[in-house]
C-alpha cells in the first residue's frame, strides 16, 4: 500500500461564491484564505521540542509569600465583622443590686397647633369697612363680596363663633345693597337708561 492510500487526505471544503464589492470586502478576503496545510507525523517528528526556562529572579515568588491564595499573610488577626468586645453591661441588672436607679425618660409630644380662628372677625371688619365706604360711593361693593364670602365659610368652621359670623354676614349684604343703590342711583342721574 502506498502512504496515500494508508492515511486519507482531509476532503477540501468548496469555495465559497465572490461576493459584490462592498463594505465587507476586507472580511470576506479574510474568509477566503486557504486554510493552513495540516502537519503530518513526519513533520511533527522534525520540530524540535519547546525549551522552558526557568523564572528569572524579578518575578520569583518571595520568601514570606503563601503558597496558597487566601493563607493568612499577618496584619489583621481577626476578621473586620469579628464580634466587638463589650465594654459596659447593657442588660438590666438583676434586682436589688441596682444602686441608684434612673428615672424613666418620659418623652413627651410637642404641642400641635390647633384650628386657626380668626375668620369670623375678619369676615366682620370687611363688613364693617364696606358698609362705611358703601355709605359714600357705590364702588364699595368689592369689600362686601370679600366679607360675604369670608362670613359663610367662617360659618362652615367649627370653632368660630357663628354670632360674629351671622352679624359678619348681614353687615356684607347691607354694604352690597348700599353699594348697588349708590350705582343705580348713579345711572339714573347720568341717564344710562334712557
Amino acid at each position: 500500500m502506498s502512504p496515500e492510500e494508508r492515511m486519507p487526505q482531509p476532503a477540501v471544503p468548496p469555495r465559497p461564491p465572490l461576493p459584490d464589492a462592498g463594505a465587507d470586502a476586507h472580511a470576506t478576503a479574510a474568509a477566503m484564505r486557504p486554510a493552513p496545510p495540516l502537519p503530518d507525523a513526519d513533520t511533527k517528528a522534525a520540530l524540535p521540542a519547546p525549551a522552558v526556562e526557568p523564572p528569572s529572579p524579578d518575578v520569583a515568588l518571595a520568601d514570606d509569600a503563601s503558597p496558597l491564595p487566601g493563607a493568612h499573610r499577618g496584619g489583621f488577626l481577626r476578621l473586620p465583622t469579628a464580634p466587638v468586645a463589650v465594654v459596659s453591661q447593657s442588660a438590666p441588672a438583676e434586682p436589688g443590686t441596682e444602686e441608684d436607679p434612673e428615672p424613666p425618660a418620659k418623652w413627651l409630644m410637642p404641642p400641635t397647633e390647633g384650628p386657626h380662628r380668626g375668620l369670623g372677625a375678619w369676615a366682620l371688619a370687611f363688613a364693617v369697612a364696606g358698609l362705611a365706604v358703601s355709605l359714600f360711593v357705590g364702588w364699595g361693593f368689592p369689600i362686601g363680596i370679600v366679607a360675604v364670602v369670608s362670613a359663610i365659610l367662617a360659618l362652615r368652621r367649627p370653632l368660630e363663633s357663628r354670632a360674629v359670623a351671622v352679624w359678619a354676614l348681614a353687615l356684607g349684604v347691607l354694604s352690597i345693597l348700599y353699594s348697588a343703590g349708590w350705582l343705580l342711583f348713579t345711572a339714573m342721574r347720568a341717564n344710562f337708561f334712557g
